[in-house]
């Protein structure tokens, strides 16, 4: 059965409708310190909050295998429809920094039922290209997640509420263009019961386990250097006097161009090897946090932000690579549960790397903390580099 192109495209659309929730605080962080009375340091605790939302999330539908017992369309509408009901909450003035992190939990808890879910339904459609479908998939999944510091750019003189409103809509739209005209794919393979132990058990297989420790590594750098972009900008500028920087449309090329570079990636991955593509990019992204501190002193300004727009580019483009090799060495009927652990593991591993800069900028004003983002990608590239040869299961 040839692939419908169109049902891809609507995958595709619906994924970033739905993602532009998972940055939607990080695009108006000033504004939110400014109206809750927030310290500073709230913007990582917030993105924090948002990534364990969703790692719990992910757990939840990992052991219960809600992705390979349930319809992937029905599941994905429900969260939209809750994500952005929790995300459109903010707007309320009566916060407190507490019932902030609980509302940004909440967002990422149904989060865990569009990312994961949306590449599920990509799966049960495209048995071959694999590679190439969850590269425009990821690709959205970038857009949506760069998507509100554009908005932020665009609505500079409307009140900033109305990014959240415009991601909450968003959202709605793509949980309906899921429900409404994307039915489970040809190719599913649904789990008739509870298997509690697939989570675990999935691990006991080479192949698998080699992927996934390279994701860890890749989800250390990749969430981390997506929250700091903004900041790295400012501190670029204080550091050179610049004051007609716009960051917010900055944040948004450096982040967004990622989106093209997993497209390309899973052109590239055709010709030259999906494994290969994917180490070369991991590759590039530790050169570029390796290097970094030795761009804060580039008194070119177009040198540092093109540096930063190949960053951006690489620091992703093994991402859809990479969730091509989980799903194609996973059982069949536990592909949803294999990609949804692999995730739920990445992102509480981003946690990590995000507290850790949070915790670092707090302490220094070296930009050579950026460095310590070359630890997963260096572990990712060792897991990855296993001689021991990688067959896909059938």
């Amino acid at each position: 059965m040839k692939p419908n192109k169109l049902i891809l495209s609507i995958i595709v659309i619906a994924q970033f409708c739905c993602t532009s929730l998972w940055f939607a605080g990080n695009g108006v962080i000033n504004d939110m310190v400014l109206n809750f009375n927030l310290k500073l340091s709230a913007l990582g605790h917030l993105t924090s909050a948002v990534q364990f939302g969703f790692i719990i999330g992910t757990l939840v539908f990992a052991i219960l295998t809600i992705a390979d017992r349930f319809s992937p369309s029905k599941v994905f509408f429900i969260c939209a429809l809750f994500g952005a009901t929790f995300n459109l909450g903010i707007i309320w003035n009566g916060h407190t920094l507490t019932s902030l992190l609980l509302l940004r939990f909440l967002t990422g808890f149904c989060l865990a039922g569009i990312y994961p879910i949306g590449m599920k339904i990509a799966t049960d459609y495209f048995n071959k290209g694999l590679g190439k479908s969850l590269g425009f998939l990821v690709g959205a999944l970038v857009l949506g997640t760069a998507f509100p510091h554009l908005l932020k750019d665009f609505t500079t003189s409307h009140p900033w509420k109305s990014v959240l409103i415009t991601t909450s809509t968003l959202a709605i739209i793509g949980g309906m263009l899921i429900l409404f005209l994307v039915p489970d794919g040809p190719y599913r393979k649904p789990s008739l019961h509870t298997n509690f132990k697939a989570c675990f058990t999935i691990f006991k297989k080479h192949n698998f386990r080699q992927t996934a420790f390279g994701y860890f590594g890749h989800m250390w750098e990749l969430y981390a250097f997506w929250v700091f972009t903004p900041i790295i900008l400012k501190q670029y500028s204080i550091n050179h006097n610049i004051i007609d920087l716009n960051i917010p449309l900055l944040s948004f090329l450096i982040i967004g161009l990622g989106g093209v570079a997993c497209v390309v990636s899973g052109y590239v991955a055709q010709h030259v090897g999906t494994k290969k593509t994917a180490f070369i990019a991991l590759l590039l992204s530790c050169i570029c946090c390796l290097i970094s501190p030795l761009l804060f002193t580039v008194t070119s300004t177009n040198i540092f932000v093109g540096f930063l727009m190949f960053w951006g580019m690489v620091v992703v483009a093994d991402s859809p690579l990479l969730s091509t090799l989980i799903a194609e060495s996973a059982t069949p009927q536990l592909k949803g549960t294999s990609l949804t652990i692999v995730n739920s593991i990445g992102f509480a591993i981003s946690i990590i790397s995000i507290q850790l800069l949070t915790a670092l900028i707090e302490t220094t004003t070296s930009n050579g903390i950026y460095v310590t983002l070359a630890l997963g990608p260096i572990l990712g590239l060792l897991a990855l580099n296993s001689k021991k040869k990688f067959t896909i299961s059938q």
